[in-house]
């Protein structure tokens, strides 16, 4: 495989034709990681403005919020299939199977220019992919806190789950004790 150089044009790279007229794989491989670094940004963007919309209790922003990602992960599910695309036939190049075709076998395959290229992007993700992961951890803390904060309150206020004492009338059966909680439940 022949490497080339790649443009770079506001940040992003676009991969050009081979000298034989066939397209770099190498260079669109680039472009898609480079895709997947702006998606993982993305990301973690909106992880911070979930949580502040949680927070403020901002349902309408949330609702918003929902709609985009749903129309972002459309979009996004393209670049995913064209990784796939990509990783497949640059396997039949290099002659292993897909699974076999990673990022570090690639770095060993490549000339050095193209070799610190894919390294960078790697370091990139890895670095991203960390602290995506630590990220939605805290969302999902947060949001779990959210959750038992709000049984507790339910609990509370209309005293479900109460297993306290248990009242006997004359006629020996059971009265469940209905003024204790801040919504009386008896009709």
């Amino acid at each position: 495989m022949k490497a080339m150089a790649v443009e770079v044009k506001e940040g992003h790279y676009f991969a050009e034709e081979s000298q034989n007229g066939s397209p770099d794989k190498i260079g669109e491989l680039l472009v898609v990681l480079d895709k997947d670094i702006e998606h993982i940004q993305e990301t973690l963007s909106r992880l911070n403005e979930l949580r502040s919309l949680v927070i403020k209790r901002d349902d309408v922003s949330l609702g918003k919020l929902l709609e985009s990602i749903q129309a972002e992960s459309d979009s996004y599910a393209a670049n995913e299939l064209k990784r796939q695309s990509i990783r497949k036939e640059l396997a039949i190049a290099f002659g292993c199977n897909l699974e076999q075709m990673t990022l570090s076998r690639l770095e060993d395959e490549l000339p050095e220019e193209r070799k610190a290229q894919v390294t960078r992007r790697k370091t990139k993700l890895r670095s991203l992919t960390k602290e995506l992961k630590r990220e939605h951890l805290s969302v999902a803390l947060l949001l779990s806190e959210c959750a038992r904060f709000n049984n507790l309150l339910l609990k509370s206020v209309f005293d479900l789950g109460k297993t306290g004492m248990v009242y006997y009338n004359s006629n020996g059966s059971t009265k469940r004790q209905t003024d204790t909680a801040f919504v009386n439940l008896q009709f």
